[in-house]
């Protein structure tokens, strides 16, 4: 397991640590695989790219690890790349990203650009216009998010404002200078691929601006129930994001992974999509893994690729040609809880086009009858 617990991005990747953990729990406490016990290699990669690297090659050659668990920014999941290639191991990533990638040792089970962008920049512009300002912080996966949201933009006939981008450091004054500029250029929405740290001092320069969310909203893909808890609720509410998964899901499902968390942990849960994504790859890995009686590459592929489980979000299948996972799209605005209302959710899952070659929208169902704008 490769999740930081210390470093600008562990507040999320501290969630995707516990959901691994509860997952582990869960199949050990049903016997384990085949009578196995999962033991769980834990490293902190402290969110550093090198460090990441580093330590899946010790979880490789000293740990004799054959499946990794891990990785958060897309810079971080770049450098393990190449080493899971080099000895032929699995990489499992819990994480939305920029899509336009394909390894045979990597499960990609977070949302891809036609599961979570293509519908945000459709609600966006329908509900708001199609004028948008990016703010992002300074590494891969918001460049390539937001090439990808200019071109969905202006597929609507919209245009990009401003775009700045700032360090994964950057501290208050520095967004207080963007929000100064959003103000000048006036846009219909801000998109914001922000991430750690940083992202509640968007928001709280936002807030503390007087700017209005009915008016001017924040849409994200990268803020979550986590960083929400970080930067206190007043701050979030009114703004979007898109996900496949909001831990206010109103399921069967749901309820009873939401109650059985609470128990192990304790006490109150915050759960989110990065979370929920690291809980269920654990139980398709486990599943694949009692078919196959190894945990090699070449045994567990064939029981992995195509393979379905029933996960908080709706029933989720790795589709066998890109190793994506099938999900359910849906966009959330952010409540005075800390919480999502789910103002929009696909029907069914939406198949992974990580090239956005086909794409569409899908099936949608509109939650409630007025967005009250």
């Amino acid at each position: 397991m490769l999740f930081s617990n210390t470093g600008v991005t562990a507040p999320i990747e501290r969630t995707q640590l516990s959901g691994t953990l509860f997952a582990i729990h869960e199949v050990n406490a049903a016997g384990g695989i085949n009578g196995r016990e999962l033991v769980p290699v834990l490293y902190d990669p402290q969110s550093d790219a090198v460090q990441y690297a580093s330590l899946a090659e010790r979880l490789i050659l000293n740990d004799d690890v054959n499946v990794i668990f891990g990785c958060y920014m897309s810079s971080t999941r770049k450098a393990v790349l190449p080493i899971v290639e080099k000895w032929n191991r699995l990489l499992f990533y819990p994480t939305i990203y920029e899509g336009f990638e394909f390894s045979n040792n990597v499960i990609y089970t977070g949302a891809a650009p036609n599961q979570n962008s293509v519908q945000l920049a459709d609600f966006m512009t329908l509900n708001f216009g199609s004028r948008v300002y990016l703010v992002g912080s300074n590494y891969i996966y918001p460049f390539e998010s937001n090439r990808i949201m200019t071109d969905l933009v202006e597929q609507r006939n919209g245009k990009t404002v401003g775009k700045r981008y700032l360090p994964l450091t950057a501290g208050y004054e520095e967004f207080t200078s963007v929000v100064s500029d959003i103000r000048k250029q006036q846009p219909d929405f801000i998109f914001s691929t922000v991430v750690g740290e940083s992202t509640q001092h968007l928001y709280r320069a936002y807030a503390e601006a007087g700017l209005n969310p009915k008016e001017m909203p924040i849409a994200s893909l990268t803020t979550c129930e986590a960083e929400i808890k970080a930067m206190g609720a007043e701050y979030a509410a009114g703004h979007y994001t898109a996900a496949p998964y909001f831990q206010s899901i109103d399921s069967d499902t749901n309820r009873r992974v939401l109650d059985l968390y609470k128990e192990f942990m304790g006490g109150e849960v915050v759960t989110n999509m990065c979370w929920e994504a690291a809980y269920f790859q654990v139980h398709m890995f486990a599943n694949a893994m009692r078919q196959s009686g190894t945990d090699q590459v070449e045994a567990l592929l064939p029981e992995l690729l195509g393979a379905e489980f029933q996960a908080p979000q709706g029933r989720v299948r790795i589709d066998p040609a890109t190793h994506h996972t099938c999900l359910y799209p849906r966009i959330g605005r952010a409540n005075s809880k800390g919480q999502f209302t789910i103002v929009r959710e696909a029907k069914r899952p939406v198949h992974p086009d990580p090239y956005l070659v086909t794409y569409s929208l899908g099936d949608w169902t509109t939650q409630i009858d007025t967005l009250d704008l």
